[in-house]
C-alpha cells in the first residue's frame, strides 16, 4: 500500500531568509490506528506529520499530529500546513475546520496564498514566584517574569538580544519536570519575538510554533495594548507570525508557506 504526502513549510519569510516549520501532510479516507500513524511520523522524519481524514459536513476534517517520538496534542504549524495543503487542492483557496480530540481549530488558505489559523487564545493561569534551578541554569539569560498557562509555561527575557544568543544547556533543561516554555521579549523591530523549547523531546527547540503564539499573543496584547501584533520566533530556521486577538478571544496567526516536496511512502 502506498499513501501520497506532501511536506510543507509554514510561518516562513523569505525576505529574512527565515524557513519556517516544516510538517508532513496526509490525507486519508480514515485516520489509522495510533501504533500506524506513530510508525509513519518516525519514517518522514518531519516535526511534525498531521493526519486528515474527512468528517460529515463541508470542508470538516478529523486532525492528529505526530512527532518521530509521539503524538502532539495541539500542533499549529501542523495545521496550518493542512490548510495550505486542502486550499491547493481546491482552487488555491479556501476555508476548513479541524477537529482533535480536545477541541476545533479553524483554517484558511487566502486568496493572496497566505494560511490562516485561528485557536483559542491560552491565558495565563499565575505567575511562578521562583524560577527553578534547571531552568535559571539551563537558559543562561538574564530572566524578568514565569508564567503557568494549560500549554507551555511563558518565560518573559529582558531582550531580544538575549533571546537570540540564549544558547540552551538541554540537559540541564530536562532536569526540570516542565515540558516545555515559550522564552520570549519585547522586540525591537516587531511587537515581540519567542523561543520554544521542549527540552524532554527528540526535537528539544521548534522552528516556528502555533500553539506558542496562542498564549504569547494575548500575554502580549494585554502588556503591548494592542491586538494586532508582529512576532518573530529565532530558532535556527526562524519563523514570522501575524497575530490578531479578538474579543471573544480567538487567537489567529497568518503567515506564508512554501511547499518543499510531495511523494509516496510505501506502507
Amino acid at each position: 500500500m502506498e499513501i501520497d504526502y506532501q511536506i510543507i513549510s509554514v510561518f516562513t519569510d523569505q525576505n529574512r531568509g527565515y524557513t519556517g516549520n516544516p510538517a508532513a501532510v496526509i490525507l486519508l479516507d480514515k485516520l489509522p490506528a495510533e501504533r500506524d500513524m506513530q510508525s509513519i511520523a518516525k519514517e518522514l522524519k518531519q516535526p511534525a506529520t498531521t493526519f486528515l481524514a474527512k468528517e460529515p459536513g463541508e470542508d470538516r476534517f478529523a486532525i492528529r499530529w505526530f512527532a518521530p517520538d509521539a503524538e502532539i496534542g495541539l500542533c499549529g504549524h501542523g495545521t496550518a500546513a493542512a490548510t495550505a495543503y486542502l486550499g491547493q487542492k481546491k482552487n488555491g483557496f479556501g476555508k476548513f475546520t479541524f477537529v482533535y480530540p480536545e477541541g476545533k481549530l479553524e483554517g484558511e488558505l487566502n486568496a493572496d496564498q497566505t494560511v490562516s489559523i485561528s485557536a483559542q487564545s491560552i491565558a495565563v493561569i499565575e505567575e511562578i514566584t521562583e524560577f527553578p534551578e534547571p531552568i535559571l541554569e539551563g537558559l543562561g539569560i538574564p530572566l524578568l517574569a514565569m508564567y503557568r498557562t494549560d500549554n507551555k509555561h511563558i518565560i518573559l527575557a529582558k531582550s531580544e538580544q538575549d533571546i537570540a544568543k540564549m544558547d540552551p544547556d538541554f540537559e540541564r533543561l530536562s532536569q526540570c519536570d516542565i515540558f516545555g516554555y515559550a522564552v520570549t521579549a519585547q522586540g525591537e523591530t516587531v511587537d515581540f519575538v519567542s523561543r520554544t523549547l521542549v527540552p524532554h523531546t527528540m526535537q528539544q527547540e521548534d522552528h516556528a510554533t502555533g500553539s506558542s503564539h496562542a498564549m504569547l499573543v494575548p500575554f502580549w496584547a494585554k502588556r503591548l495594548e494592542k491586538k494586532h501584533l508582529n512576532s518573530l520566533q529565532l530558532s535556527k530556521r526562524g519563523g514570522a507570525f501575524k497575530g490578531v486577538l479578538a474579543d471573544s478571544g480567538m487567537v489567529t496567526l497568518t503567515g506564508t508557506f512554501q511547499i518543499e516536496k510531495s511523494g509516496k511512502l510505501s506502507l
